[in-house]
């Protein structure tokens, strides 16, 4: 399963660490930029399998981003 952050985002940096601890056996990567900067701009997100994932803070972000890894 690939997941994608942007380094401009902020709030991803510790969502990023927690999710490649946890689930090291993920294609996680910090990219420069994902090209959602209108997303980026306002809230913590990443993309999962190409799917936007936003969030109001990390830990939702986390929780949301763990709800997709489980659905799979």
């Amino acid at each position: 399963m690939k997941i994608r952050f942007c380094e401009h985002n902020k709030g991803t940096g510790k969502v990023a660490k927690k999710l490649k601890t946890d689930y090291p056996e993920l294609n996680i990567k910090r990219k420069d930029c994902l090209n959602d900067c209108s997303i980026c701009k306002k809230a913590p997100f990443a993309q999962v399998q190409g799917k936007v994932v936003k969030a109001d803070d990390g830990d939702e972000l986390y929780k949301k981003i763990v709800a997709e890894i489980e659905a799979d």
